[in-house]
């Protein structure tokens, strides 16, 4: 077991870590950031989405995982459980509200955590981008904001920000507003790591 219980935390800090092929990330706490408590590897070659989590990158002691249910579907539901097959929730793009501005829910057993990408203006942009010739093949490369808010009902519970400039994507996962900490920080870590590597950003 990790020594860092997520769950008596607020903010966290996310890296993707260089690497060919497949997508690896470091999570740590602002305050040690060099002293990562988790390390996450997607694996190669799946028919389905499998995302572990580990201890560290000697990778023997699995902590939780997100796996897919369906294969290659836009809208699927992806199940987080521990390392023994504990479910702690679901994560899912919204696919139809995606096409404009990202949107993702996080589903725990009680409220639904709405998940949006803070900007729709940025969000347009970002995606046109995408279209520009030469320059859309490198735009993961651009310093184009890729923020979002966390949201139960109309009550913000957090956000999730990319750091700017940075060589590789880094982001701060901020849960401040949620002090009770009703949401499970595994589950909010989930989304944060598939975000990116379900988008392969």
């Amino acid at each position: 077991m990790s020594a860092i219980d997520p769950n008596q935390h607020d903010v966290f800090t996310i890296k993707q870590r260089f690497a060919a092929v497949i997508n690896r990330y470091e999570i740590s706490l602002p305050e040690a950031p060099d002293a990562p408590f988790a390390f996450v590897e997607q694996k190669r070659f799946k028919l389905k989405e499998d995302i572990r989590f580990y201890t560290d990158d000697s990778k023997t002691e699995e902590l939780w995982r997100i796996v897919a249910r369906q294969r290659f579907d836009p809208a699927a539901r992806y199940d987080v459980t521990t390392a023994q097959g504990e479910k702690l929730g679901e994560i899912q793009k919204v696919f139809g509200k995606s096409l404009l501005r990202s949107t993702y829910k996080i589903y725990d057993g009680g409220d639904e955590i709405t998940v949006t990408e803070r900007s729709l203006g940025v969000a347009i942009g970002r995606r046109a981008v995408d279209f520009v010739p030469y320059i859309g093949d490198f735009a993961n490369w651009l310093p184009i904001p890729y923020d979002f808010t966390y949201s139960r009902g109309e009550a913000l519970v957090g956000s999730h920000v990319r750091a700017r400039m940075k060589l590789r994507d880094t982001y701060t996962l901020d849960l401040s507003g949620d002090p009770e900490r009703a949401l499970d920080r595994r589950l909010a870590l989930a989304l944060a790591v598939g975000m990116d590597a379900l988008q392969a950003r």
